[in-house]
């Protein structure tokens, strides 16, 4: 059965709200293949000279547009955050969606070689050409990360391992059960002191076989010394399944938890 994030392709992505770029086969020599990088920027990019902080999303492909997303369901990122902004509930950053491949399940796995050189293409090939091409805010305070399924599974990953590079994650209905739940084991037996990040993991009631590892991590990070509402925000959506369209109505969620507006008196209201 095919994957259910797999990229469709279609070429018309003329309605997303806000100024975007997309840079087409954006080549990795870790991984030896390419893929499509959609980078989006806040209304005040453009007639600004400031610097913004940077959240990196996994499947880009379905963040923005219903004309690259699986079956036509796109997150409506550009739309959420353009609102959210304007609301002044947000603080602004530039969104790089990052298309997957063939290869999705490898990649999004930081035990595997693929998904070990996925992210050496983040760190050391992608983000360095985004931090050189536009105005960001390059230190890890400023660089998030955001996922969905084994996508979230490998934003928990990244920020668990290199919280050097990323300071908060979305991690959305996370595939918690990849390699024999590898992953309880290595947070209950970290023995680091606490890390210094921010994480927003949630699930819908209805992924039947995802919401009791939700629950489980949720408890097991408390344990280690995250608290509710500070270092570590949750949600379980009543009703919620396994899809783009779920994500995409509960997309406020972590941005407003994450990314709440500071004193900023240069945001764009529009």
């Amino acid at each position: 059965m095919k994957d259910p994030a797999l990229i469709t392709t279609y070429n018309n992505v003329d309605e997303i709200i806000g100024h975007h770029e997309i840079l087409h086969e954006f080549y990795s020599i870790y991984l030896k293949n390419e893929r499509d990088i959609i980078v989006w920027f806040p209304l005040s990019y453009i007639d600004s000279d400031k610097n913004y902080p940077v959240l990196y999303a996994h499947d880009g492909q379905n963040l923005f547009s219903p004309a690259t997303a699986y079956i036509g369901k796109d997150w409506r990122v550009d739309e959420t955050l353009t609102k959210l902004i304007h609301q002044k509930k947000i603080e602004e950053f530039i969104v790089v969606g990052i298309y997957n491949t063939k290869d999705r399940l490898e990649e999004y796995n930081l035990w595997t070689d693929k998904g070990k050189n996925y992210f050496q293409f983040i760190r050391k090939e992608l983000k360095p050409h985004i931090d050189e091409q536009y105005r960001t805010k390059a230190d890890r305070n400023n660089t998030y990360v955001m996922g969905s399924s084994l996508g979230g599974l490998f934003s928990f990953q990244l920020i668990w391992y290199y919280s050097n590079v990323f300071s908060k994650a979305a991690c959305l209905s996370n595939s918690f059960w990849v390699d024999d739940k590898k992953i309880f084991k290595e947070v209950k037996n970290d023995k680091a002191p606490l890390k210094d990040i921010t994480l927003y993991i949630d699930c819908g009631d209805e992924e039947k076989k995802l919401i009791d590892d939700t629950k489980k991590m949720i408890k097991l990070l408390q344990d280690t010394g995250y608290v509710k509402n500070q270092n570590l925000f949750t949600h379980i959506e009543k009703g919620g399944k396994h899809s783009e369209e779920d994500w995409a109505n509960r997309l406020h969620l972590p941005f407003t938890k994450l990314f709440p507006r500071k004193n900023d008196s240069s945001i764009y209201i529009g």
